[in-house]
């Protein structure tokens, strides 16, 4: 097949609103957008981004990367403030971290009971085929070496990865990530557990090769959710149609027949095939570790490469948090949690998958307790919730007076308010990983970890007798802030 370019009769304004053009015009206007030219893709590019996600900056936009053409670019840094989060949820870009909690909150209910009624949309032309190429280079994108210990260059960070099982016609959309290893191959590394693990598993097992497509850049919307967990059979796709209030618009690929993003910047199709592997790592994690050593992953060989004129590579290293997408992650999984918990009855006030943890590590919960070892009950449940069961390791349960998201109130009312003989419970044996740092220090070859689960709420039977808190009342907090608002400011 010869490389083909197409015409741009087909305007990218019918895609604008699913694209990461569009989404980057529209941070841009909100002041938080900032071009970088002239970083080289070894090494500097990630440096810069790590000390930017360390400062809370802006959405960085590379151009004239060192070794490539201009235009050839990259952007990290998405969806690392609340306001850019909101840009890429279609919720208002002024809300505080809390209000766009509790907005997400509103908002995933709905979006998770429409989400079958946006299927994605098949249709025939989109910016993605602008340029259609079977001569295959891989190094012809800029993919950055992100740390000085990474085993070579990620393309696949930032990415969705789309496949389908080989039983059903479910297709998911996931984030795995893909180290390149020559010009038409790379791995792909897919964690035991992960619904793309599964289907690659049910075609190795009878022999056949598993059709892969990659979208390396899009909109951040498509990256968001095929970083989170969706219920088993839910296609990420209809789920952001949810979001958009339409339809995901696809291209078929030549190939493999699986959907690609019609108005993506970037995207790979090929096969894994059974018992072709290869070194693969050692990169960074969300929880700021190396996951290890080299270990044999799956390889991709890439047969296609569809990309846009001047393509955008979307990029999000993990790594010590605060990093790329540590802020989005903990937002979402506040408001995932906290659904799974109120549909099990429980009497959640707040939840908060705090970003120290990449999200997930450690996890809070305040409540009001109704009844005697409920605070205990509650923290079981999160830690063994769907939201809460990978890669666990603390469930605090704290009182309604104390904020899950303020790490200081939590530690005080643990300080204060646990007996650890009494009020910390260990859980062995639960689902683990090899990607948790601790895991070296394990023997066992399947991973089982353990949880803990920190009861930090005021003894029920005694909450009546319990000292009172020496502070004034949140009534009198807030008469104060508003007669004294220039001294003290609005405590937002």
């Amino acid at each position: 097949m010869e490389e083909k370019t197409a015409s741009k009769t087909d305007a990218p304004k019918r895609f604008a609103a699913q694209d990461l053009r569009g989404w980057l015009d529209r941070v841009e206007a909100l002041g938080e957008l900032k071009r970088v030219n002239g970083a080289h893709w070894n090494l500097e590019l990630g440096c810069i981004t790590e000390l930017n996600n360390r400062q809370r900056g802006p959405c960085l936009l590379f151009d004239d990367i060192v070794d490539y053409p201009s235009g050839f670019r990259i952007v990290t840094g998405t969806t690392g403030t609340p306001a850019r989060l909101a840009a890429t949820l279609r919720l208002p870009t002024n809300l505080s971290t809390a209000e766009l909690v509790k907005a997400l909150r509103e908002k995933s209910r709905d979006w998770s009971a429409r989400a079958g009624d946006f299927p994605p949309q098949y249709v025939d032309s989109g910016p993605v085929l602008e340029n259609i190429k079977s001569g295959v280079n891989l190094l012809e994108f800029p993919a950055p070496k992100w740390n000085e210990l990474d085993g070579g260059r990620f393309l696949g960070t930032g990415d969705a990865v789309v496949t389908r099982g080989l039983e059903s016609d479910w297709i998911n959309v996931g984030t795995y990530r893909l180290m390149v290893h020559d010009e038409r191959t790379c791995s792909l590394k897919i964690a035991p557990g992960h619904h793309g693990r599964e289907q690659m598993e049910q075609h190795f097992r009878a022999g056949k090769p598993f059709p892969v497509i990659a979208s390396l850049g899009h909109a951040p919307l498509l990256f968001l959710y095929a970083s989170v967990e969706l219920p088993a059979g839910v296609c990420e796709y209809d789920y952001i149609g949810a979001v958009m209030g339409e339809p995901v618009k696809v291209i078929r690929g030549e190939l493999t027949g699986l959907p690609m993003p019609a108005a993506a910047e970037i995207v790979l199709e090929g096969f894994c095939r059974p018992g072709n592997m290869k070194e693969d790592g050692p990169f960074g994690e969300f929880l700021g570790y190396y996951s290890g050593h080299e270990v044999p992953e799956p390889v991709f060989e890439v047969e296609r490469i569809y990309h846009r004129n001047d393509p955008i590579l979307l990029g999000s290293p993990p790594g010590r948090p605060p990093q790329d997408f540590s802020y989005s992650k903990t937002m979402l999984r506040s408001a995932l949690l906290h659904d799974a918990l109120e549909k099990a009855g429980m009497p959640v006030v707040a939840c908060w998958a705090d970003e120290v943890g990449g999200g997930r590590t450690l996890l809070t919960v305040s409540v009001r307790q109704q009844y005697q070892g409920q605070a205990r009950q509650v923290g079981l449940m999160a830690s063994q919730c769907h939201v809460g069961a990978w890669l666990g390791r603390f469930v605090i349960v704290v009182d309604e007076d104390i904020d899950p998201s303020n790490l200081a109130d939590v530690m005080w009312a643990v300080s204060t308010r646990c007996d650890p003989a009494r009020d910390i419970q260990i859980l062995e044996r639960t689902w683990g990983t090899k990607m948790d740092p601790v895991s070296v220090t394990f023997d066992q070859k399947v991973p089982y970890h353990s949880r803990a689960v920190i009861d930090a709420c005021r003894t029920y039977e005694y909450r009546d007798v319990f000292p009172p808190v020496a502070e004034a009342s949140p009534e009198f907090q807030r008469q104060i802030r508003e007669k004294w608002k220039d001294l003290l400011g609005t405590g937002d």
